[in-house]
């Protein structure tokens, strides 16, 4: 998998991948436009996005009505090291949600694929050419 960093203007990158752009900026408080989201809302919403593609694609295996379910995530940042914690994702299911389903929703929701590179911890190496 090779992803191409592109300088836009000002402090917007975009990112080629796969046939598509994915535009990021910073916000106006840090000197960009406020264009696009910035890398760092891209990174928290790929673990929102992932939890509800886990949560969507249960009720479509098991033939599960899956409007009304909301998924509201959050972040507590750390004051010391300005980093991130604890995410917390919350699962409101609609009330004619199947009981019996609600435990395994969630256990597919903790399965993220995202969740798991975060936590399995990844190597970053930075090379030249």
């Amino acid at each position: 998998m090779s992803m191409e960093v592109v300088f836009g203007d000002n402090l917007k990158i975009d990112v080629n991948y796969r046939g598509m752009t994915i535009k990021t900026d910073q916000p106006d408080i840090a000197g960009g436009d406020g264009s696009a989201p910035s890398p760092m809302d891209l990174f928290f919403a790929s673990i929102a996005a992932c939890a509800g593609f886990y949560a969507k694609s249960f009720c479509i295996q098991r033939n599960i009505p899956y409007e009304g379910i909301k998924i509201t995530q959050k972040m507590n940042r750390n004051p010391e090291t300005r980093l991130a914690d604890n995410i917390v994702l919350n699962i409101d299911f609609p009330g004619d949600f199947p009981d019996k389903y609600k435990p395994a929703l969630i256990k597919s929701v903790e399965a993220c694929a995202v969740k798991k590179h975060i936590t399995a911890g990844i190597k970053f190496d930075v090379e030249t050419s």
